[in-house]
């Protein structure tokens, strides 16, 4: 069996270069690869296109690549929470794609799937569908939407084994899965890493096939993005 551990982050970026095109897993804060974010502000790559659910926030996340100005292109279906991220939008800085969310998890899990487009009714009718093919079907019309791939796919599990194998928990599963499968090459970032053969076939979310480089991270913050408390 293909032992797909590497030591850290430092050793699963190798190879990642400017004008490269990512893809970023986690919903809001929740499930992120921090080690590899962290990993890519050291290096200083520039004129990436980020493939992510959100833009993380302004001081954590991709909002950490925006402040830096590594990020040339976003496409994402949720920004609300970072205001640098507004900024270079209306001032024209950033490049920004945005998507319905659905969609946008569609055209990750295509990519993956190695399904070239599909018709969805999401955002017909609106500027989401200027531009694009549409179609009716079945008295309803629908838009042509194409898959998505990236260059490098980073993922974050809340276990994993030597083979890639990986087992998300809750919410962090919104994502990372269907972004596992449509990267050239997919690291996965893993809360616990166990021998292979220690997971339970049954419980895992994306066979270790998809994934081509595997580390343990640490010092995980696992932010809450709004956190909200009732007076007693």
């Amino acid at each position: 069996m293909i032992n797909k551990v590497v030591a850290d982050a430092q050793a699963a970026l190798h190879g990642l270069t400017d004008g490269m095109t990512l893809m970023l897993g986690g919903f809001g804060l929740c499930g992120i690869p921090e080690n590899s974010i962290q990993e890519i502000l050291r290096l200083g790559v520039r004129n990436l296109t980020c493939i992510s659910n959100n833009a993380g926030v302004d001081d954590f996340g991709i909002g950490l690549l925006l402040q830096t100005k590594q990020v040339r292109k976003m496409i994402s279906s949720y920004v609300g929470e970072n205001a640098e991220f507004e900024r270079q939008l209306l001032s024209g800085e950033l490049e920004v794609e945005l998507i319905p969310q659905g969609t946008l998890a569609e055209r990750c899990r295509a990519g993956g799937a190695g399904i070239p487009a599909f018709y969805t009714p999401a955002g017909y009718g609106t500027e989401v569908g200027e531009g694009k093919e549409s179609r009716e079907f079945n008295g309803k019309m629908y838009l042509l939407e194409t898959a998505l791939h990236a260059d490098y796919a980073f993922v974050k599990a809340w276990k994993g084994d030597t083979a890639g194998n990986l087992i998300f928990k809750g919410t962090a599963r919104n994502f990372n899965p269907m972004m596992a499968t449509a990267g050239k090459i997919t690291v996965a970032e893993v809360e616990e890493l166990v021998p292979a053969g220690e997971l339970d076939p049954n419980h895992i979310h994306t066979p270790g096939i998809f994934v081509q480089r595997i580390f343990e991270g640490k010092n995980y913050e696992k932010r809450i993005e709004q956190r909200t408390v009732r007076a007693n």
